[in-house]
């Protein structure tokens, strides 16, 4: 299942609706790149309007090392004139839609990525600010790398490798279940009701997401549409 397509032109992202033979209940799985035009965020707040619960992403508390490692995600929508926004809850959650956030607290996500050899987590600190320097100078058209492609299953070694990697697993692994622990009381508190709840994401999460719900639940993809990212001028 492709999850962000990037071709030479654009980069889409799916919205993925999964249901449950039986059950009312539906999950719709928006996910998000860091940054994106402010058109494709207006289309997400438009789309979430129309749910009944949204789960939102978003480490929780104020930590030296968290906002190091989200630096190069803050660069690029800073330059005006590369016509991005970095996705933040304020840009996306409507008014009057319920939200929870099942997310890691940032001394968490700290102590996960401590578990990393020191020299690894030293250098990804380290290199964060000049990938986000790199982006900025490059515009949109650097989110046309098919690097940034994300698919539940890697369709190249080198994505392979990247997805199998202990930088990755440090970073989403607790998230990850934490987040389908709260699918998973949503699905039995809620499950009878006619309700479509959007879990607002990482598309890196995503893989993880629709597995656990096919895996746990017994939830599957039943339909997708292909909203716009960017379009690099």
């Amino acid at each position: 299942m492709q999850i962000i397509e990037v071709t030479g032109y654009a980069v889409r992202s799916a919205v993925i609706t999964m249901k449950r033979t039986g059950t009312p209940l539906e999950f719709v799985i928006f996910p998000m790149p860091h940054v994106a035009s402010p058109t494709f965020c207006s289309q997400v707040r438009l789309r979430l309007r129309e749910r009944d619960l949204i789960v939102v992403e978003g480490v929780r508390g104020k930590s030296v090392g968290v906002s190091a490692l989200t630096l190069a995600h803050r660069f690029a929508p800073r330059r005006r004139r590369n016509g991005l926004q970095k996705q933040r809850e304020a840009l996306l959650l409507p008014e009057g839609v319920p939200d929870i956030n099942p997310d890691v607290t940032a001394a968490e996500a700290i102590a996960d990525l401590k578990t990393l050899p020191r020299w690894t987590y030293l250098l990804l600190v380290a290199t964060t600010p000049v990938m986000g320097l790199v982006l900025a100078l490059r515009g949109q058209r650097a989110f046309l790398d098919e690097d940034l492609v994300v698919e539940d299953l890697p369709s190249t070694l080198r994505a392979e490798m990247m997805a199998g990697g202990p930088v990755e697993h440090a970073m989403t692994d607790r998230r990850d279940q934490r987040l389908l622990d709260a699918l998973g009381e949503i699905h039995v508190e809620r499950g009878d009701e006619p309700i479509r709840v959007a879990i607002v994401y990482g598309a890196g999460h995503v893989p993880a997401i629709v597995a656990g719900l096919r895996d746990r639940y017994g939830y599957r993809a039943r339909a997708a549409e292909w909203p716009i990212v960017l379009v690099p001028a």
